[in-house]
């Protein structure tokens, strides 16, 4: 084998690997996605590639292409017809006889229709195609709000549990120093065995919540990649804000709730719900109407015969004709009324969910000014209970470090202590997430 050809057949056979190694080829997706992420990276990425966003995209180019043939109705249609037959039959002769003869015919045609008037109904089509495109894009725009309140907890959830998993540490480390220290008096004979016991079950116990928190983290972050959708084997992590925001003022709820009203797109796609239900009802309206259609075509035709000319036929057998179709229902089994029956009921049911989802929305606005202001309190609450608590905690230290703490009361201040840091923390992001929301019903885009 020469060098040209090994060379051939090495090329190939690596594009074969590169191409049905599923591990190469999810390596290569891997490598243009960022090893840490902000909560913005997370949402431009869900914005291009979640699966349930892009089939609402799609379904949004369906509506457009069902718009464009609604229009082309009005146009007029062409089409061309061409036939050649092969007859066969026998024919009497003057001489008496019936031999077997063949014909050969053809017909030729282009015909064209237009309609020039159907009670309105291919206007009311383009309108109501219209909508419904502009339905499609509010059920894009709905789902990229879904996705983003769903982003903004997940994350915040990854960062929640990373603050946790620093102050268990911590915990640990402060634990860990204790029962050496610990150890060292029980050594000497200056405490009891319950004592160092009491504080080695105490960091076990840490330990155990240090464990706890890291798999809360995981599956925080495990949470997040299925919302964004991301490759099983890929690893990433988080920026973590410098501040966050838990408190700040808020927004009355009734300027929450008008703007929301008149801004969400559930609501105006609600609202065009209502329009889309009339637009039927007039184009059911419309069969009761007659039906007027211009139409013409033109053709000829041959017929294969001893001594006659092919172009010569087309010629004498070619025709023109234009003329107009007046089509009027007189008894239609009761179809069209019954269509404007159910249109009817179809524009009432339109207007029930128009003021079911006005409903919901509201009740969604003041739930989330509700959990803002809960959120709030309980922030203010836990950072004065963890002040008081962290002073209790560090007193009830430095009288371990010298000997003269009560090991009961010791881990009794170190319990109410872990309580009340935990509680904050929960507090702190709660309220920074509630606040976020409340604020995204209100139109504000979402920032840590």
């Amino acid at each position: 084998m020469t060098f040209s050809r090994r060379f051939v057949t090495l090329l190939c056979l690596s594009f074969w690997t590169y191409y049905n190694n599923p591990l190469i080829a999810q390596d290569s997706t891997q490598s243009t996605l960022p090893a840490i992420w902000s909560l913005q990276d997370c949402l431009d990425y869900a914005m291009k590639n979640n699966i349930q966003l892009n089939s609402l995209r799609l379904s949004r180019m369906s509506s457009e292409q069902n718009l464009l043939l609604s229009k082309a109705a009005r146009l007029p249609n062409l089409t061309g017809s061409a036939s050649m037959n092969l007859t066969g039959r026998k024919t009497l002769t003057a001489g008496g006889n019936m031999p077997y003869e063949g014909a050969l015919s053809g017909n030729y045609a282009v015909n064209s229709g237009v309609t020039l008037y159907q009670g309105g109904y291919l206007n009311y089509d383009i309108k109501q195609k219209g909508l419904l495109t502009q339905v499609a894009d509010l059920n894009v725009a709905q789902e990229i709000n879904n996705i983003t309140i769903l982003i903004t907890q997940a994350y915040l959830n990854i960062l929640l549990a990373r603050e946790n998993i620093v102050y268990v540490r911590d915990l640990v480390t402060t634990s860990t120093a204790q029962v050496q220290q610990a150890q060292q008096r029980y050594d000497v004979g200056s405490i009891a065995l319950k004592d160092l016991a009491s504080l080695q079950s105490q960091l076990a116990a840490d330990r155990y919540n240090l464990v706890t928190a890291e798999n809360q983290s995981r599956l925080n972050k495990l949470t997040l990649k299925q919302l964004l959708q991301l490759p099983g084997a890929y690893d990433f992590d988080i920026f973590s804000p410098d501040t966050l925001v838990s408190s700040h003022l808020v927004v009355p709820l009734q300027d929450a709730q008008d703007t929301a009203l008149a801004n969400r797109p559930e609501i105006k796609s609600a609202e065009l719900g209502v329009n889309v239900s009339s637009l039927d009802l007039a184009k059911a309206r419309a069969g009761f109407w007659p039906t007027l259609t211009a139409g013409g075509a033109l053709g000829s035709s041959y017929l294969k015969d001893p001594g006659a000319n092919f172009f010569k036929q087309l010629d004498n057998n070619f025709y023109q004709q234009i003329g107009l179709t007046l089509s009027v229902p007189i008894f239609t089994r009761r179809a069209n009324k019954t269509n404007v029956e159910l249109s009817k009921i179809e524009v009432d049911q339109s207007k029930l969910t128009l003021k079911d989802t006005r409903t919901n929305l509201s009740q969604t606005v003041e739930q989330a000014y509700i959990n803002v202001l809960n959120a709030q309190g309980q922030y203010d609450a836990s950072v004065e209970q963890l002040r008081y608590a962290s002073e209790s905690y560090r007193i009830a230290t430095e009288q371990l470090k010298v000997g003269v703490a009560n090991m009961v009361d010791f881990l009794q201040q170190k319990n109410l202590y872990v309580q009340a840091f935990q509680a904050y923390i929960q507090a702190k992001y709660n309220a920074a997430l509630t606040i976020r929301i409340y604020d995204f019903y209100r139109g504000v885009p979402v920032k840590l």
